[in-house]
């Protein structure tokens, strides 16, 4: 005890408790628990090693059966690609058989229908000659423009010239349109084409990878169905209904030249009576034109005569209501300077009275004076409406003769034969445009 005097008081006082401390506190095991829990151990480390070996065999056979299965079902799936790619070649070889097909047939139409056009080409002409006429007289303004027999007999001999035309025309539509289905047609034959192309060359890209492939890796959720896949059927009828669908717009285009070309060979000559008879009803209607052209001169001379006279008398009445306000004017001031008269003065004497009436009589005269004026200048405004609807009518009037002229004009080509016919300008346009200005000259 002396010894441990000099250390410092904590570690006296650590030593000091134990010292005194004789038991290990906490829980004490027997002897035989001891040993059950050796046996306890080696019985589960037996366990976990019998369990381990039955995980290890299991492992074995599952590498086995697995390398086995991918093995066989990358070769299931080598052998589907490379029938896969059969199949689709298969498909493309049949589209470019279709293809050069549809491509001869659409040359094959595009030339007869060049052929139909130039047919129909040949026959515009008169044609030309009539829808000029047409186009010109409905440059007819107001009253003028009427269905008389010169427009009837146009319609006429249009009808009778369309008549050769109308097949070939309508041939020509037909060989448009079908070319237009044909161009349709080829348009997705093409487009499958191109697809099959991508496609196989994808199919090709696949069979030729493996395992040692550098470019392969991880995609994220490659088992997806993509948006707009098909199904196996639904891929097969489309090519099938594009290839169906060529041959048959291939078949109508082939029916459809055999009938244009026999269509190329209808002409119509028939043409003399009816030009006869538009001419005729052009030259009566000439005369009746000029008759009544005739008719509106003479009134419109008389009307601007009544004109002359009655501005003259609403003259004389303007200046006599000019002097009756000035006499209205001088009685309101006699009346206005009276009415300053002082006192007793400001009386209503005679003068008032007679002032007073004068003012009346000078109202009334002029409320009369105003009325008739009036009245004159409305027969004025109706003698000038009728003026102008008279020189208007007469304008629609010179303008209907100088287009009828016009059309007669332009119908001696007629005489001209066809084909030794060449335009030198467009005639429709340079005889429509001087027709009009022909018409305003003469309205001028």
């Amino acid at each position: 005890m002396n010894k441990h005097k000099n250390l410092p008081l904590p570690f006296s006082h650590l030593f000091s408790k134990m010292t005194t401390l004789s038991v290990k506190p906490g829980q004490r095991f027997t002897l035989p628990d001891w040993h059950t829990n050796s046996h306890l151990i080696s019985a589960d480390a037996e366990r976990q090693r019998s369990a381990s070996h039955q995980v290890r065999q299991e492992a074995r056979a599952l590498r086995n059966e697995t390398n086995n299965q991918t093995k066989w079902d990358e070769h299931d799936n080598q052998t589907r690609l490379a029938e896969r790619i059969s199949s689709v070649n298969r498909w493309k070889e049949t589209l470019d058989k279709c293809l050069a097909d549809i491509d001869a047939e659409i040359d094959a139409l595009a030339k007869v229908k060049e052929a139909a056009e130039r047919a129909l080409q040949a026959k515009n002409l008169p044609l030309d000659v009539s829808i000029e006429c047409l186009t010109l007289r409905e440059s007819r303004r107001a009253i003028d423009v009427v269905r008389d027999p010169v427009e009837e007999e146009l319609h006429k001999e249009v009808k009778v010239i369309d008549k050769a035309k109308r097949e070939l025309q309508q041939r020509v539509n037909e060989a448009f349109e079908q070319l237009c289905l044909l161009q349709e047609a080829r348009q997705q034959l093409s487009c499958d084409h191109r697809c099959k192309m991508e496609a196989l060359e994808i199919d090709r890209v696949c069979l030729s990878l493996n395992v040692n492939s550098p470019n392969i890796s991880f995609k994220v959720n490659p088992t997806r169905v993509p948006d707009g896949s098909a199904a196996l059927d639904e891929w097969e009828q489309n090519s099938q209904c594009n290839k169906e669908r060529a041959e048959a717009e291939m078949k109508a285009s082939t029916e459809l030249r055999e009938a244009t070309v026999l269509a190329i060979a209808q002409t119509n000559n028939e043409l003399e009576a009816q030009r006869v008879a538009t001419e005729f009803a052009l030259r009566k209607r000439i005369r009746d034109l000029e008759r009544a052209y005739d008719e509106l001169k003479w009134q419109e001379q008389n009307s601007l005569e009544e004109i002359a006279e009655m501005e003259e008398d609403i003259r004389r009445l303007e200046e006599d209501l000019r002097r009756k306000t000035q006499n209205l004017k001088l009685a309101h001031a006699r009346l206005e300077t009276r009415t300053y008269r002082p006192n007793m003065e400001l009386c209503r004497d005679q003068v008032q009275y007679g002032l007073t009436d004068e003012v009346h009589q000078l109202e009334g005269t002029i409320r009369a004076l105003k009325q008739k004026l009036a009245e004159s200048q409305d027969a004025l405004d109706a003698l000038y409406r009728q003026l102008h609807r008279i020189q208007t009518d007469s304008g629609y009037k010179a303008s209907s003769l100088v287009l009828d002229n016009k059309c007669m004009d332009s119908r001696r080509k007629l005489v001209v034969p066809a084909e030794k016919f060449v335009p030198e300008v467009d005639t429709f346009n340079r005889t429509t445009n001087r027709a009009l200005k022909n018409g305003q000259l003469e309205l001028a």
